[in-house]
């Protein structure tokens, strides 16, 4: 098989799965073009910010469209809130500008022909020179060693069930049942196996936040490596759809803040364990080659992705889109945290305790970015407001392991078609270049 087929097939296979990320926004009749005024949408700070405001329909600019707009830091209590007419559908903002670095928001909405429009843009100062402001515990480390080490203890008791009705020619398909980090605590997956005999890498899927079925990569299966994505719920990855919905506005609504205030028990203590048992598993396949393993997701599971890697060497490469969970305390130092804002203005009244405010620290990004060893493909954008780009570049700048970012500023929580392509050309060339 051939490094070009490989790349072709399993970015196709990504594809098809859906690839745990966010659809691109529907096309609208009405767009309303916002963006800063240099090409790359960076400044210095102290430098002066103008965007430029552009109303179309049908690509034309629509004459005395009403704006009304707002600005400041992002997700933050905007500085100035004013309206303008555009006579000639078009109008430049003066955004001002920020001291320190950061990012400056844009936000633009109209309403035309009684329709409602919006649309944003975001310009950066200096990224690559924010820090953090989660503080890392001094026992950190020997926390997750010790959770690590008494979750090991715990038999793997694996389950696996045929799914013929998804079994191909080429692969098998299972419904993995794993026990995770305590007795009686379970982990669920979908597994795809090359049936050819043989050795073969393995990529670990980790999700996006949400309760949902999973279907398992059979495309890439197909192609010689080894899927397995999970669940983190513990829950069967293959019931009825609905169950899920009931699930996730009932039982699970709101897990990313049950106990907070126990960092051992913490919702995502048995998800960040679930993952080590993921590799478990993986190892205990005769079919892996024994070596050969990345961690990919979007979102969470961008977050987790990262949290994996920095938890077990046994990775050998991680690709992460917009990860959340990182810099969770932004919002006590007058800045954007990271989903699920934990600490923001809404939440902040019923989270912002001491106790809860010490568990985020075990469980923030930029604290097991801080530990990762290995590659890193990172990618997102500047318009993000579920994972806001100040908390991703908090994690991303504490990272010393080599790592490659790339930008797709107008993106929100979403990415291009050719965004996917180049970050699985990249983590297929990684797995390939290792066979």
């Amino acid at each position: 098989m051939t490094l070009k087929k490989l790349k072709t097939v399993l970015l196709l296979g990504c594809l098809l799965s859906g690839f745990l990320l966010s659809a691109q926004p529907i096309e609208r009749l009405v767009k309303i073009v916002v963006a800063p005024d240099h090409a790359n949408w960076v400044y210095k700070p102290g430098e002066k910010a103008n965007f430029q405001v552009t109303v179309l329909k049908n690509s034309e600019p629509v004459p005395n469209a009403k704006i009304k707009y707002e600005f400041g830091p992002e997700m933050i209590t905007p500085t100035k809130r004013d309206s303008a007419v555009l006579k000639d559908g078009q109008f430049r903002i003066d955004a001002g500008t920020l001291k320190e670095a950061g990012f400056l928001r844009c936000k633009v909405s109209a309403v035309v022909d009684g329709v409602r429009y919006e649309n944003l843009a975001t310009a950066a100062f200096s990224p690559e020179q924010i820090k953090p402001t989660a503080e890392l515990p001094a026992d950190f480390v020997q926390f997750w060693d010790k959770a690590k080490a008494d979750a090991a203890k715990v038999p793997m008791d694996v389950k696996l069930t045929l799914l013929p009705d998804r079994c191909t020619e080429k692969v098998n398909v299972y419904h993995a049942n794993i026990q995770n980090y305590r007795v009686g605590t379970r982990l669920y997956g979908i597994l795809c196996v090359p049936k050819k005999a043989g050795k073969y890498p393995a990529v670990l899927k980790v999700p996006g936040a949400g309760v949902r079925p999973y279907s398992g990569d059979v495309a890439t299966a197909e192609n010689g490596i080894i899927t397995f994505e999970i669940g983190i719920h513990g829950i069967s990855v293959i019931m009825d759809p609905a169950v899920y919905l009931d699930l996730g506005k009932t039982t699970l609504d709101g897990y990313p803040f049950f106990n907070l205030d126990d960092r051992n028990r913490y919702y995502y203590k048995r998800v960040y364990l679930g993952c080590v048992r993921a590799i478990d598993f993986i190892y205990s396949l005769a079919e892996f080659d024994g070596s050969t393993l990345a961690v990919t997701g979007g979102s969470q599971g961008g977050a987790l992705s990262i949290v994996t890697a920095g938890l077990d060497s046994r990775i050998k490469y991680l690709a992460a889109f917009y990860p959340a969970l990182s810099d969770l305390t932004g919002y006590l130092h007058g800045r954007a945290g990271g989903w699920p804002h934990m600490f923001n203005e809404y939440n902040k009244a019923f989270n912002a305790k001491p106790d809860k405010i010490e568990t985020s620290k075990y469980y923030d990004v930029v604290n097991f970015a801080r530990q990762v060893k290995v590659p890193g493909y990172y990618s997102w954008g500047y318009n993000d407001v579920t994972c806001p780009p100040t908390s991703m570049y908090s994690a991303y700048n504490v990272t010393t392991a080599p790592k490659e970012l790339y930008i797709y500023e107008e993106t929100g929580h979403w990415t291009y078609p050719e965004q996917r392509e180049k970050m699985q050309n990249w983590l297929v060339e990684k797995l390939a270049g290792k066979k």
